[in-house]
């Protein structure tokens, strides 16, 4: 068993200090001897996502006590799209995945713990405990917190992304509110992540595939027996990780970053994974180019799951079929499957006999859903680092797409221009302002693309912005996160209302049509908001482009 760096030499006045406070606590000295884990809540009563975490909390206690070590609970910050996005534009939710990692970090070093368990929910807190996993470099398992039921309404499957549609519908007057209130009364049944194919499933399923959360464990449904069965073994296992002292470096390799985008592209996961993958490897400093791993594996990985929003297949369905282990046992002959993950196993290993149960759900290689990537980063004269766009499985859409431009500095003015019939078939509506120093925090564009498709003009407006989007938007042709951002001196900066825009899907690219010279001759719009004196203001400052995983480190420092 490895040294515990938490146990101090007895007489010292560390040693003293802590054994103070810890018997007050009830424990004992012989308790102070054995591993302490930190078990990373993100509970919050402001949204469903955490509401259940909690009581997870209390059974992770009980198996990692039960397993010889002592669990201790620590807090960070529990950031929910759906509700923090309410305040700075938006800029709360990227920028409190960052601030989750200072969190941990914060209470797990400071307090000198030996591991982590790490209880994963909404969007940010996977990807935020793997980015302070990786900092830190202890013992860690995540451990996915479970999607949530969903209910119906006038018969039909009602779900957190029907609602969101919904809303952008009814604000077009294709809805009542009374039918939009009814949608919203029965999408959500109980605790967890949203029920789709969006960020937090999607994170889920690239922790398992990093070999950082225990195989078959995701997705899962919140409160189900199995959740509560893979709670406990997970505590169980963290003890048993710091024994043999196997850290997340060891794990976090070039290999299982592959491994991880290549799950990604087979299940055509929210685009906001290509960032979150990206800052967790350079917090791991293994020099992973996420993005350029994308754009290699895009061609070579075909689709074989078609989950909500992006098919017909419910997370519900998928889970059983055998989910992540499932799905990665159809890859396996694209996977590094000699790669470790947290058991001390191989990948390969791991997946032996977890075949899919359906393979209609989860098909394999020889019979995919299709070979055409659903995540595609463009570049060009708009995007010089890159943009994203998400397809959808049974792709129709045109793949190119040249128009004007419509400009809007704020998500509320580009619905207020919808509203007024300024934004017509055939334009391309700009949207910037909204990157990680912009807004700053990176702004949510979603609500004017979910607004277009209650417009009737999803496939007829195309968009361009540098904002994020929720990881259930892949309609029309949206080219999102444009890097650099307009406040960085981007080239949206420079767009005016009329010039023209052209997105080639085939050459994947997004350009600004307008001579160089006209270019450099005008003004860049740069007004956007400094964040104030608070936390974004901390981010504006500290925030590295979308290539570096919008991580923040202090200008002029590198990553460990």
């Amino acid at each position: 068993m490895t040294d515990l760096r938490s146990n101090y030499t007895p007489g010292t006045s560390p040693w003293a200090v802590r054994r103070a406070q810890w018997r007050a606590l009830g424990l004992t000295d012989e308790d102070m001897a054995k591993p302490k884990i930190a078990i990373v809540n993100s509970s919050s009563q402001l949204a469903t996502c955490y509401s259940h975490l909690d009581a997870v909390a209390a059974a992770a206690k009980e198996a990692i006590d039960a397993a010889g070590g002592i669990g201790f609970e620590i807090r960070t910050v529990a950031p929910s799209d759906f509700i923090h996005s309410a305040g700075g534009r938006g800029g709360y939710i990227l920028s409190a995945r960052d601030l989750i990692s200072h969190d941990i970090e914060a209470a797990v070093e400071g307090a000198q713990l030996d591991g982590m368990l790490t209880l994963a929910s909404c969007d940010k807190t996977a990807p935020g405990q793997l980015m302070a996993a990786a900092r830190l470099d202890l013992p860690t398992v995540v451990v996915g917190c479970g999607y949530q039921p969903c209910g119906t309404f006038a018969g039909r499957h009602c779900d957190i992304e029907d609602v969101f549609l919904g809303a952008g519908h009814h604000a077009q007057g294709r809805i009542t509110l009374d039918e939009l209130t009814g949608m919203s009364e029965n999408a959500v049944a109980g605790p967890g992540v949203c029920a789709g194919m969006g960020t937090a499933n999607s994170m889920h399923i690239a922790c398992e595939a990093l070999g950082m959360a225990l195989p078959g464990s995701t997705p899962v449904l919140a409160n189900s027996a199995k959740m509560w069965d893979d709670v406990r073994a997970a505590g169980s296992r963290i003890v048993d990780l710091v024994r043999q002292d196997l850290r997340p470096r060891a794990l976090l390799t070039r290999e299982a970053f592959e491994n991880a985008v290549t799950a990604m592209l087979s299940v055509s996961a929210s685009i906001n994974s290509v960032k979150h993958l990206q800052a967790v490897a350079e917090e791991a400093g293994n020099g992973v180019d996420v993005y350029g791993l994308y754009e290699r594996l895009a061609d070579r990985v075909p689709l074989l799951a078609a989950v909500r929003p992006n098919g017909p297949v419910s997370i519900e369905e998928f889970e059983a079929a055998g989910g992540a282990a499932g799905l990665l046992w159809q890859l396996r002959d694209l996977l590094h499957t000699d790669a470790r993950t947290v058991t001390g196993r191989t990948l390969g290993e791991d997946l032996d006999g977890r075949g899919p149960t359906d393979p209609e759900v989860i098909r394999p290689l020889t019979r995919p859903h299709g070979r055409r990537p659903t995540i595609v980063l463009v570049r060009g004269s708009l995007a010089p680092a890159t943009g994203i766009v998400k397809l959808a499985v049974d792709e129709e859409r045109p793949p190119s797409f040249t128009g004007p431009a419509k400009v809007y500095d704020t998500p509320h003015d580009a619905l207020d221009g919808l509203k007024a019939g300024d934004v017509r078939a055939g334009q391309v509506l700009v949207l910037r302002g909204l990157g990680p120093t912009g807004t700053p925090g990176m702004g949510m564009a979603s609500r004017p693309v979910f607004a277009l498709d209650g417009a009737g003009l999803t496939g007829k407006v195309a968009v361009v912005t540098d904002g994020q989007l929720s990881g259930l938007v892949n309609k029309g042709i949206v080219v999102g996160e444009v890097s650099p951002e307009a406040a960085a001196g981007g080239p949206l900066a420079l767009v005016r209302d009329g010039d023209t825009i052209s997105v080639d899907l085939t050459t994947r690219r997004a350009d600004l049509l307008v001579p160089d010279e006209e270019l450099a001759a005008r003004t860049p719009v740069t007004a956007y908001a400094d964040g104030g004196r608070g936390w974004l203001s901390v981010y504006c400052r500290t925030v590295r482009p979308l290539q570096q995983g919008a991580v923040t480190l202090e200008k002029g420092s590198t990553s460990p």
